[in-house]
């Protein structure tokens, strides 16, 4: 006898298919909240460094090292080439204005300064000897000159003579014409003799003066020759301490060559390079500080070195007020160097965050420090703890300040507290 079988409505065959639909759209569902929604990053809360936004003082300084130098360095360098011939003073010696530091020879310069002095002795020679050849010619163009002015009277008063004879009838007119012609040459003989005078006083003048100029020309010469030989003895040229000396008897300085340095130990300075970065905001002026001992000095700026090299400039600092007394030269400071003045600001905490986000956003956390958001903010200014904010962020507010470098792109971070 046939037995119907009733078929099974839940089959193995059926619910398989059933399944895996509702775990594909599982997973859809899933990427589409996570593509949509905020992507969430666990994180314990031990590995985080959460600060509070304040309110406080803010100034933007930097801090720089500063050597200690003296406040002035004078180089020596070789004005007039030569060989090494005696050392006058040691290095690290104490020197007073005008002592001797070294000698240089020279055999050149010694030579030509030999010759430029027989010159000028020669010159001067030349002028004394035209100079009596003139007094010759003058005394003898008088000579001449009065024997003229003998003719000349003696003719004037013999044609005046036979004018009033001739007038009266007594003389000739053949007389009076021979006396007439003889008073006119002597008067044109006098008359070009006074001229041949006076050019040769004026061409003797000219000749003097020239010598007189050329020898003064030479003796200015010479004056500066001897000034070089001079310079082979090294002097110094301020009181100080001679340092860095860099010569020995028998070496060959070329003109130009650093020989040493004198430092003024009458006070000191302070040199620093500081960032490129900055270049903008060092200007003479500028106030820093530095501690010693437990005591706060102050410095100034007084000189901004424009040059920069390997992306660093360098400022010259001077001491306010009395330097330490245990200062030493070539000593390192700490100083920190203010950019501004203080003022009250909101106040961020520096932080490894500023990496990943350059300060344009930041994760705030909220109320009950469970979670943390992603905000956006404008920082300003900053200096070696702080940074200013400026907008984005209140007194008060929570934010994770340590670094970013594993959350990626996460907009929400879950703050697990520790177990």
């Amino acid at each position: 006898m046939d037995r119907v079988i009733e078929k099974k409505k839940w089959s193995m065959k059926r619910i398989l298919p059933m399944v895996g639909g509702v775990v594909i759209l599982g997973f859809i569902a899933a990427a589409y909240f996570n593509n949509t929604g905020n992507t969430k990053l666990n994180v314990e809360q031990e590995r985080l460094t959460i600060s509070e936004v304040s309110k406080g003082n803010f100034q933007e300084f930097i801090p720089i090292n500063g050597v200690v130098l003296p406040i002035q360095t004078i180089y020596l360098d070789a004005i007039e080439g030569g060989r090494v011939e005696e050392l006058f003073a040691e290095d690290g010696a104490m020197l007073k204005k005008g002592q001797p530091i070294m000698k240089l020879a020279n055999t050149d310069l010694e030579l030509s300064l030999a010759n430029q002095e027989t010159s000028v002795f020669g010159l001067q020679t030349q002028m004394q000897y035209t100079r009596n050849l003139a007094a010759q010619a003058t005394i003898q163009y008088q000579n001449s000159q009065a024997d003229i002015d003998n003719g000349f009277a003696e003719a004037e008063r013999l044609f005046k003579l036979n004018e009033r004879l001739y007038r009266e009838k007594v003389i000739s007119e053949q007389d009076y014409k021979a006396s007439l012609n003889a008073y006119n040459y002597q008067t044109r003989r006098r008359k070009l003799v006074s001229q041949t005078l006076k050019q040769d006083s004026v061409t003797t003048n000219q000749q003097i003066n020239q010598m007189r100029e050329t020898i003064t020309r030479n003796q200015t010469t010479l004056a500066l020759m001897r000034k070089k030989a001079q310079d082979l003895i090294v002097k110094a040229p301020v009181d100080g301490q001679l340092t860095s000396r860099n010569a020995e008897v028998g070496e060959l300085k070329t003109r130009g060559q650093r020989l040493g340095q004198i430092d003024v130990l009458s006070g000191f300075k302070v040199r620093a390079d500081i960032d490129e970065h900055y270049i903008s905001k060092v200007f003479i002026g500028l106030m820093g500080e530095f501690t010693i001992s437990d005591k706060t000095y102050k410095l100034k700026v007084k000189k901004v070195y424009s040059q920069v090299t390997n992306g660093r400039f360098q400022v010259d600092m001077e001491f306010v007020g009395t330097p330490p007394s245990n200062i030493r030269r070539g000593q390192t400071l700490q100083v920190r160097l203010s950019l501004s003045d203080d003022t009250q600001a909101i106040l961020l905490t520096k932080g490894g965050f500023y990496q990943q986000t350059g300060g344009n956003w930041i994760f705030k956390v909220n109320e009950n420090g469970t979670k943390a958001y992603k905000v956006d903010i404008q920082l300003g200014r900053q200096n070696p703890d702080y940074y200013e904010v400026m907008g984005g962020l209140k007194v008060g507010d929570k934010v994770v300040t340590s670094s970013y470098e594993n959350y990626g792109d996460m907009q929400e971070l879950v703050i697990k507290a520790p177990k």
